[in-house]
């Protein structure tokens, strides 16, 4: 094998887990695999890989070889659609994470459109509220909403959703609806923990700022937990519209107080630093951005 064709065999072994799976991906024998990973380790110097009875796991070093040689095989790829004209055309794997109500809400529905344009493009989504290391989790892009506390990624922010505070019409209807941010503290609340978030929140109207601290007795780490304790009538909470964009036309849910304003929530799009954002994960940010701008447009 040449230097590119071992290394995307390495990176196949490493994503498959086995030999014999990167051999079957690569149409060639699983002892042509071991060989090319014996010389590959015989040429660097180091070992890549450790053997056990539970597969296959890479080294530090090994971990930091895959991360550059899946970097190199996608830009090759890359150099090879563009010297032929098909930018458009993007090929391999994408692997990107977000919050998972996000996700689901906004971003998988489309997911049919973004593949029937690159049907050479296979995409991971790794969902999860918490906020993953997209550098030891392989993760092409992440988009991460809110504060950005994380100087070892590139951002770029692809959208604002104003924050409301909704609660359902039965909820209302026994509860009372507040009409002043003051009238909060008497009303039960959902809160939302993911990022350490509270329950202290300032509210606007002008030139009028009224800081308001809500009830805390529900805290809940995930948004899917904080709209089933919605629904449920359990009380109110802050939350992004995008959280209850399906609910809030139909009336399941209702925003109250829309005189008064909270500061909004941006969406960012992170790339690890150290390497130029591939074009896969360019034309997904695009094509993320584009579903969102469309939405606040009423499209």
């Amino acid at each position: 094998m040449d230097r590119l064709s071992a290394m995307e065999a390495f990176v196949r072994v490493v994503d498959t887990g086995s030999f014999s799976a990167a051999a079957r991906q690569l149409r060639i024998g699983q002892p042509a695999v071991s060989k090319a990973m014996a010389l590959l380790e015989e040429r660097l110097g180091t070992r890549l890989l450790l053997r056990s009875s539970r597969g296959l796991t890479t080294t530090e070093a090994g971990q930091n070889f895959y991360e550059r040689a899946r970097r190199a095989i996608e830009e090759a790829d890359e150099a090879d659609l563009a010297a032929r004209g098909a930018g458009a055309g993007l090929v391999g794997p994408l692997r990107f994470s977000a919050a998972v109500t996000f996700a689901r809400l906004h971003v998988v529905p489309h997911l049919p459109v973004f593949l029937s344009r690159h049907p050479g493009l296979t995409i991971e989504a790794v969902l999860d509220d918490r906020n993953v290391n997209p550098v030891e989790e392989g993760i092409d892009v992440t988009l991460r909403m809110g504060a950005l506390a994380d100087s070892t990624l590139v951002a770029r922010k692809i959208g604002e959703s104003r924050r409301l505070v909704v609660g359902t019409p039965a909820y209302f209807a026994t509860a009372g609806e507040p009409k002043a941010p003051a009238d909060l503290s008497a009303h039960r609340a959902v809160i939302y923990r993911r990022d350490g978030g509270g329950n202290h929140f300032t509210f606007r109207n002008g030139s009028a700022a009224v800081a308001v601290t809500l009830d805390d007795r529900l805290r809940i780490t995930a948004a899917e937990g904080v709209r089933e304790a919605v629904f449920a009538g359990l009380g109110i909470t802050v939350a992004t519209e995008w959280m209850f964009a399906r609910e809030l036309p139909t009336g399941i849910v209702r925003e109250v107080l829309r005189d008064w304003t909270l500061p909004p929530t941006d969406l960012w799009a992170l790339f690890p630093t150290g390497r130029q954002a591939s074009a896969k994960a360019r034309a997904f940010v695009d094509f993320v951005e584009d579903i969102l701008t469309k939405n606040a447009a009423g499209g």
